[in-house]
């Protein structure tokens, strides 16, 4: 049924409404259809299941009194009356950022490395069909490890290793990381000292990269992950040879 516009269509107003992204009378057009549309109801039943390892993975929240004592503040008047019609949409999605339930729906509260990857997947959106669009992605492709890549020297957070069930793999750059001329910046992996790290990945800029890890054993938690600065080409050696930029384990994400 998805598949045909109108299905595509149902498909997309279940999503917005479990979600939460409708407006109020969209809100109540959608639950006065729950009660007589079949249709809409498995559609609504299906995204419902398909946040729920998400809802359950986030550990329930108690908010703090300053956090009342700003609701109670920021309830006091109805500022959406001197706002543009056009412009409500927009400031919906803007407002998530700061709704406690969105991001139990998300599933990524109570891990940095989830936030992290969460703010990678929505960080840039505006309107609530980009969000819906990239919160379906999300909840289509969670993965099962979470590597976060944090420098010695700084500790800034450079990078995130997403590592999925179905064996594929992907470093995400947080930061801008300069490659000076003749150089590259080389992944490698490391579960086994005796067996030594093994180069997944060489780029000469700072990009989303498809690690190769193929031929290697699965990824398990605890891994380490690494991005060194070597000669353009790679290491010449098979090993790094250049300083570690960002290094850090896999953890599960539950």
């Amino acid at each position: 049924m998805t598949d045909t516009p109108e299905g595509q269509e149902l498909d997309m107003l279940a999503a917005d409404y479990v979600m939460g992204l409708l407006d109020p009378s969209a809100e109540a057009a959608a639950e006065a259809r729950l009660e007589n549309d079949a249709a809409f109801q498995n559609a609504v039943n299906a995204w419902r299941k398909r946040l729920a390892d998400f809802d359950m993975s986030a550990d329930p929240t108690t908010p703090t009194a300053q956090l009342w004592q700003r609701i109670a503040q920021s309830t006091k008047s109805d500022r959406s009356a001197a706002v543009p019609a056009g412009m409500r949409g927009a400031m919906r999605g803007a407002t998530l950022w700061h709704n406690l339930r969105f991001w139990r729906v998300t599933g990524l509260v109570g891990t940095a490395a989830a936030v992290i990857f969460a703010f990678l997947a929505i960080g840039s959106i505006s309107t609530s069909k980009h969000l819906r669009r990239d919160l379906i992605a999300l909840a289509q492709r969670k993965p099962a490890f979470v590597a976060v890549l944090v420098s010695d020297q700084t500790r800034e957070v450079g990078a995130v290793v997403n590592a999925f069930a179905n064996g594929r793999a992907e470093l995400i750059p947080l930061k801008a990381i300069d490659v000076p001329p003749g150089r590259a910046l080389q992944v490698w992996t490391l579960w086994d000292r005796t067996a030594g790290p093994k180069p997944i990945g060489l780029t000469s800029q700072s990009r989303v990269l498809t690690l190769d890890i193929d031929e290697l054993p699965e990824t398990v938690a605890g891994q380490l992950f690494e991005i060194t600065l070597e000669p353009e080409g790679g290491s010449p050696t098979g090993r790094p040879t250049g300083p570690i930029l960002f290094k850090g384990n896999t953890a599960k994400v539950l």
